[in-house]
C-alpha cells in the first residue's frame, strides 16, 4: 500500500465515528467536572468516587456503542463514495482505534475527577511520560518491524490503555485521594440515569459547538472558488484552535474554581474567581488579537506558498482577530456553565445562537453575496456573539438562583426553581 493511501485511509477511517468518540467522552466528562467539582467544595468526598465510578460504567458503555461504527467504517466509507481499497485499508485501520477508543472513554472521567480536586500535575507528567513511550513505539512498529497502518493504530491503542493503567493506579494508591476515592461500590448503579442525563446534555453542548464550526467549512467546499477558501478558512481556523486550546485550560480552570466555591457555598467567591479569570482571558485575547493583525502576512506564509491563498488569508485576518476576541470569552462562561451545572441550558443556547441564527446567516452571506468564505465566517461570529451575550445573562442569573436556594434549605426546593435554575440542584440531587 503506498504512503498517499495510508494517510488517505486514516483521515477517513474514523469519519464515521470520529465525531462521537472524541466529543462523547470529553462532553459526558464534564458532568463529572460539575457535580465533583461541587462534591469537592462541599466536602461530600466520598460522593466523588461514587460519582466518577457513575461516569465510568455509563462512558463505557456509550464506547461499545461506538465501536460499531468503528468496526464497520468499510461500509460507511463506500456510502460516501470512497474508493474499495480505501475503505478496506480504512475499515483495518478503523479496528485497530476499537481499544484506543474504550481506554480514552475511561481515561475522561478519571482525568475530569482528578481535576475537581486540583490534582493536575501528577496527569500532566504521566501523559507526558506516555507521549514518549508512544513514539518511541509507534516508530518501532511502523518503520523498524514494517507493521503498517494497523501496527500505527494498534501502537496508538496500547498507548491509551498504558495512560489508563498508570491514571488508574495514580488515583487509586495516591495519598491525595484517599478520602475521595474508597474504592469500587454498587452506589455507583443507584442514580445512574439521573448522572446520565446530565452526562448526555454535557456531550451534546459540546458536539453542538464543535458541529458549528466544522458545518461552516463544509459550507465553504461549495463555494464557486472553494479550494483557495477551503485552504483560507483551513488556515485562518487552525490559528483560530491555537487561541481556543489555552482558552479552553483557562475554561477547566474556571469551572474547577466555580464547582468548588458553589459546593462550598460561596457565591460571591465564585464571582469574584469569574472576573479574574475573564479579565486574564480577555487581557491574552487583545494581545492575540493584535500579533495576528500586525503579522497577519508572515503567519499566512507559514502553511502556503500560493499567492492566491496568502491573499485570501490576509482578507480573511479581521474576522479572524475578532474570534479570537471572543475567544477570551465565550470558553471561559461556558466553563463556568458547566462548573454550575447549567449543561441543558446552554445546549438549547447552542441550538438558537448557532443554528437558528448563525449557520443561516452564514449561508445567506456566504452565497448570496459576494463575500464568500468572509460571508460564512460573518455568520459564524453573529451566532458565537449572540451565544456569548445569552451566557453573559445565565451567569449573571446564577447568583440569584443561590441566593433563592439558601433562603428555601430549610423548608425544600421550590418547584419553579427545579423548572427554571436546575444548576442549583443539580450536584445534590445527583450525589
Amino acid at each position: 500500500m503506498c504512503k498517499a493511501m495510508a494517510m488517505a485511509s486514516s483521515a477517513y477511517a474514523p469519519a464515521g465515528g470520529v465525531v462521537a468518540h472524541a466529543h462523547a467522552p470529553i462532553g459526558m466528562a464534564s458532568a463529572v467536572q460539575t457535580v465533583c467539582g461541587q462534591a469537592y467544595g462541599a466536602r461530600k468526598y466520598r460522593a466523588m468516587g461514587i460519582v466518577c465510578q457513575r461516569a465510568l460504567v455509563l462512558q463505557f458503555a456509550t464506547a461499545v456503542v461506538i465501536a460499531f461504527l468503528y468496526w464497520y467504517a468499510g461500509p460507511f466509507l463506500l456510502l460516501i463514495g470512497q474508493a474499495a481499497d480505501v475503505a478496506a485499508e480504512g475499515q483495518l485501520y478503523a479496528r485497530g482505534l476499537v481499544p484506543q477508543l474504550l481506554a480514552f472513554a475511561l481515561f475522561c472521567p478519571m482525568q475530569r475527577f482528578l481535576q475537581a480536586q486540583s490534582i493536575v500535575n501528577p496527569v500532566a507528567y504521566i501523559t507526558l511520560a506516555v507521549l514518549i513511550f508512544h513514539v518511541l513505539i509507534s516508530w518501532v512498529a511502523v518503520f523498524v518491524l514494517g507493521f503498517g497502518l494497523l501496527g500505527a493504530a494498534l501502537t496508538l491503542s496500547f498507548s491509551w490503555w498504558v495512560l489508563v493503567a498508570l491514571t488508574w493506579g495514580f488515583m487509586v494508591w495516591t495519598p491525595a485521594c484517599k478520602e475521595t476515592w474508597t474504592g469500587l461500590s454498587v452506589l455507583a448503579f443507584r442514580g445512574l440515569w439521573g448522572y446520565a442525563k446530565l452526562a448526555f446534555a454535557s456531550a451534546v453542548m459540546l458536539a453542538l459547538e464543535i458541529w458549528y464550526v466544522q458545518g461552516f467549512v463544509l459550507l465553504t467546499g461549495f463555494l464557486p472558488d472553494a479550494e483557495t477558501a477551503l485552504d483560507s478558512l483551513s488556515i485562518c481556523i487552525n490559528y483560530w484552535n491555537w487561541d481556543f486550546q489555552i482558552m479552553l485550560g483557562l475554561s477547566y480552570a474556571a469551572s474547577i474554581r466555580v464547582g468548588n466555591e458553589l459546593g462550598a457555598g460561596h457565591p460571591n467567591v465564585a464571582r469574584l474567581s469569574v472576573i479574574v479569570v475573564i479579565t486574564a482571558s480577555v487581557a491574552f485575547s487583545i494581545l492575540a488579537t493584535v500579533v495576528v493583525i500586525v503579522l497577519r502576512y508572515p503567519l499566512s506564509t507559514l502553511y502556503t506558498s500560493s499567492t492566491t491563498v496568502i491573499e485570501a488569508v490576509i482578507t480573511l485576518t479581521p474576522l479572524l482577530a475578532i474570534s479570537i476576541f471572543l475567544n477570551g470569552i465565550q470558553p471561559i462562561l461556558s466553563g463556568v456553565a458547566v462548573g454550575s451545572g447549567w449543561q441543558v441550558v446552554v445546549a438549547y443556547v447552542n441550538v438558537g445562537a448557532y443554528y437558528l441564527i448563525g449557520l443561516p446567516i452564514g449561508c445567506v452571506l456566504g452565497y448570496k453575496t459576494s463575500l464568500g468564505a468572509a460571508g460564512i465566517w460573518w455568520g459564524l461570529i453573529i451566532g458565537v456573539s449572540v451565544q456569548t451575550v445569552a451566557l453573559i445573562i445565565i451567569t449573571a442569573r446564577t447568583g440569584r438562583c443561590l441566593w433563592w436556594r439558601r433562603r428555601f434549605s430549610d423548608c425544600g426546593k421550590p418547584p419553579w426553581m427545579m423548572a427554571r435554575f436546575p444548576s442549583s440542584t443539580a450536584s445534590s440531587d445527583l450525589l
